[in-house]
């Protein structure tokens, strides 16, 4: 069924680039013959960009797990209520992202900070092609603003870190012994109602030889949190075999797609003026309120081009200012 949609949607976007083909021809002879459509024809053209651009998307995803769901984290980095802040920023930038693209997602842990902001979240995001869409956001984002919490109104720089993992179905055997694990249950916080807050509904799990630890708290049932962050384990223990893979057989390319933990990829600046720019692709944007509110298309798009080709927004044009 997977397949049959996947090759609807192929054949749909077919047919309605065709039709629009025709519509423009149709149009620009119209144009040639002296009437009144312009108007008609930038508004046609700037969707058929549009729709060009999310193909080309598509086009551009590489690697086995590309196709998969994922598994979203997301840390403060140091700063206090400042990075939880911004942290918590990212998270609902993320999940509007995934509700522009009509993406289905399910908040699995939520630590709340102190006085604001978020001192981590584990989210799932479910669709085609969610995972190669997000790898780009793999890595540490920095945010330059006005501070909402400085009485004096100094300007802070607050730092967050994103890590995503595909997740792994059922096809896929990964061998998790239970004599490796150490599982803990523990009383909920935040939102969720008194069942969840009076009982040790929540689940934590380590694994010994990795040191992973996930949790997860969202459900009312123990079991299904239980259930919920084995299957996070799951993808964790994944994409850290990936990884080793990655490192022994250093290829150039899994080489040029390593982000690391420490690396900055990207900059939101809110003052002195205002700009967000792609560390990587060097794409820079100045409605930063349109990219807060999930539109990251023309970043991940950016970056996809660039692990591609290597080619940078700074090739085209000149850059923004830092």
């Amino acid at each position: 069924m997977q397949d049959r949609k996947r090759l609807e949607e192929s054949i749909g976007n077919d047919e309605r680039i065709r039709g629009m083909t025709d519509d423009l021809d149709t149009l620009f002879e119209l144009a040639r013959e002296g009437e009144p459509v312009q108007s008609d024809i930038e508004r046609d053209m700037k969707t058929y960009a549009e729709l060009l651009e999310r193909l080309e998307t598509a086009m551009l995803l590489s690697g086995e797990n590309a196709a998969r769901s994922a598994i979203v984290t997301i840390h403060p980095g140091a700063g206090g209520t400042e990075s939880q802040d911004w942290a918590e920023m990212l998270l609902r930038m993320y999940l509007r992202w995934a509700e522009r693209e009509k993406f289905q997602t399910v908040v699995t842990d939520r630590l709340e900070g102190e006085g604001a902001g978020i001192k981590s979240a584990t989210f799932e995001v479910n669709g085609e092609n969610v995972y190669g869409l997000l790898q780009s956001e793999i890595g540490v984002h920095r945010l330059v603003r006005i501070s909402p919490f400085d009485a004096n109104a100094r300007r802070h720089t607050s730092f967050a870190s994103v890590f995503v993992y595909p997740q792994v179905d059922d096809e896929i055997k990964i061998d998790i012994k239970l004599e490796d694990l150490r599982i803990d249950t523990f009383r909920a916080s935040g939102a969720g109602g008194q069942h969840v807050n009076m009982t040790d509904s929540a689940v934590r799990i380590t694994h010994f030889p990795t040191n992973i630890v996930v949790q997860c708290q969202n459900e009312r049932s123990q079991h299904k949190n239980r259930d919920t962050a084995m299957k996070q384990l799951r993808a964790r223990l994944y994409e850290h075999e990936l990884e080793k893979k990655r490192v022994e057989t250093r290829k150039t390319e899994d080489a040029k797609l390593e982000i690391n933990f420490g690396s900055q990829i990207r900059n939101y600046v809110l003052a002195p003026y205002r700009l967000v720019k792609d560390l990587r692709s060097k794409l820079s944007l100045g409605d930063v309120d349109r990219v807060l509110e999930g539109d990251l298309e023309p970043l991940i798009h950016a970056w996809l081009v660039w692990r591609k080709t290597g080619k940078t927004a700074g090739d085209d044009k000149d850059e923004s200012p830092e």
